[in-house]
C-alpha cells in the first residue's frame, strides 16, 4: 500500500517567519534559535522534517550552524535585492548550496492512477531548509524583488512582503511600527512648533 501524500511545500509567508526568528527588540538581536533544540522544533511544528528525524538532531550544533547560516544569507540577499545592489558572494553560494539539497520529486501508483509525491534524501535538515530558501528565491529570481523588503523602522528590521496596491508600504505592520512612527513624527512636529 502507498503512503499517502505528505506535501512539506513553504509559503512565502512561512519562509518569511524563518527569515524573522532573528528579530530586534530595542535594536538588540534576539535569536528565537538560541539551541539546536529551538531550530529542529521550529521545523518539526511546521512539518518540514519527520519527528523521526528531529531526535537525533536535537543536540546538533552543526545543525544549529546550518540553519543560521541560510537565514543570514537568504537575508543578506533579500536585503541586497531591495538596495539594488549584488549580495555578498558567499550568502549567494550558500543559498545555491542548499537549493540543491530539495527533494526529489516522484510519481507514485495509486488505485487505477498515478499521484505526484517526494522521496526523501539522506538529509532531512537540508531538505527542510531547501523548501525554506524556494518562496524567497522565487520572489528574488521573478524581478518582484521591490515588493520584498526590510521594515523601515531600523529597531525592527522584519522582513515583509508589500502586498499593498501601491507598493508603497514601508513598515511590517501599521499597527506596531507603522504607529510608532506617526507619533515620533508627530511629537517632532510639536516640539519644532513649541520651539519657534
Amino acid at each position: 500500500m502507498v503512503s499517502p501524500p505528505h506535501a512539506h511545500d513553504v509559503d512565502l509567508e512561512e519562509a518569511l517567519a524563518f527569515l524573522n526568528t532573528l528579530e530586534y527588540e530595542h535594536g538588540q538581536p534576539q535569536d528565537a534559535f538560541a539551541t539546536s533544540m529551538q531550530a529542529t522544533a521550529w521545523l518539526a511544528e511546521r512539518g518540514l522534517v519527520h519527528d523521526d528525524a528531529v531526535s537525533t538532531m536535537v543536540t546538533s550544533q552543526a545543525v544549529l550552524r546550518r540553519v543560521r547560516r541560510l537565514r543570514g544569507a537568504l537575508r543578506e540577499l533579500a536585503e541586497a535585492s531591495h538596495d539594488g545592489r549584488m549580495p555578498d558572494a558567499g550568502a549567494l553560494a550558500e543559498v545555491n548550496r542548499v537549493l540543491r539539497a530539495r527533494g526529489t520529486l516522484e510519481l507514485v501508483p495509486i488505485g487505477d492512477g498515478l499521484r505526484l509525491d517526494h522521496r526523501h534524501g539522506r538529509d532531512p535538515i537540508g531538505e527542510a531548509l531547501a523548501r525554506l530558501a524556494e518562496p524567497i528565491v522565487r520572489e528574488i529570481g521573478e524581478a518582484r524583488t521591490g515588493r520584498l523588503r526590510p521594515c523601515a523602522n531600523d529597531a525592527c528590521r522584519w522582513l515583509f512582503f508589500d502586498a499593498s496596491r501601491q507598493g508603497r508600504r514601508r513598515w511590517c505592520d501599521m499597527t506596531s511600527c507603522g504607529n510608532r512612527a506617526k507619533a515620533a513624527r508627530h511629537r517632532a512636529r510639536v516640539r519644532v512648533g513649541s520651539a519657534s
